[in-house]
């Protein structure tokens, strides 16, 4: 089975990156048909991402979310997840063709990283891990999406000068309440990753929190992205310093996964 995960590993990034430059295409052509290819081939390559993910739990004898390739490539799947929600019920190419270089960048870091597979550790044999983790995929899938509104948002004057992406980005009050809607899954998933994790963390170490350097940054990126929400709820905070909110706040996820893990080892140091 882990023979079949690899093959199928290797189809899912091409096929990300054919949907990514078919993104580009669309957007540099203005050809209406590139975009729905696109789509598809996202649509395909999620799918088959999920049988691999399928493939590596089997091969594995259990979840497949407990190292570094294994985390990245769900993070991968997340993202492409979230965002191919997003751009079918909004229309939204053009989120798809900011939301796939990111996608393919993180499954990248994922193929850069030991395949093997070894036995858990006996603080990760715990029902509490598929909570634990799959809330924490569905979290960064989509404070990556409001990455990429956000993005968009301080762009789209530039990209709308010439007419046809008009058609095809939202307004900027669209595009931040779409943004809202991305942070507020984000947030709410996120939450629960970190209540999930206090309860794993007290049956495996016997302590709800230790001040692990994951564990705070997880909680700092949790004060940002609340603090948007708050200034947004309470002060009306919208518009570019919104956008510019959430860019920051998904540089705060990248600094929890990739940066603590290669900075500031920890009790999270193996995933």
């Amino acid at each position: 089975m882990l023979q079949v995960e690899n093959t199928l590993f290797t189809i899912v990034m091409l096929l990300y990156f054919a949907a990514m430059i078919l993104y580009f295409l669309f957007i540099a052509v203005k050809r209406e048909g590139l975009s729905k290819a696109a789509v598809l081939l996202q649509g395909a390559g999620l799918i088959l991402h999920t049988a691999a993910l399928v493939c590596r739990g089997i091969g594995a004898g259990r979840l497949p979310l407990t190292n570094q390739y294994e985390f990245a490539t769900a993070f991968a799947w997340g993202l492409c997840l979230v965002s191919l929600i997003f751009v079918v019920r909004f229309s939204f190419p053009v989120l798809g063709a900011f939301a796939a270089p990111v996608i393919f960048l993180i499954i990248g870091y994922a193929a850069m990283q030991s395949r093997e597979v070894h036995e858990l550790m006996p603080a990760l044999r715990s029902n509490w891990l598929g909570f634990h983790v799959s809330t924490a995929i569905i979290a960064y899938g989509g404070f990556g999406v409001s990455f990429v509104l956000g993005i968009i948002f301080l762009l789209r004057d530039r990209m709308t000068a010439g007419g046809f992406l008009d058609r095809h980005i939202p307004d900027k009050e669209k595009l931040d309440s779409i943004s809202y809607r991305s942070v507020s899954l984000g947030l709410l998933f996120l939450t629960f990753t970190i209540l999930t994790g206090a309860i794993w963390a007290e049956r495996a170490w016997g302590s709800y929190w230790s001040w692990d350097p994951k564990e705070t940054w997880s909680l700092v990126t949790w004060i940002v992205y609340a603090a948007y929400l708050h200034l947004r709820l309470r002060r009306g905070w919208q518009g570019r310093a919104a956008a510019i909110f959430a860019v920051i706040g998904f540089i705060c996820v990248m600094f929890t996964y990739v940066g603590v893990n290669t900075f500031l080892p920890g009790v999270h140091s193996y995933a």
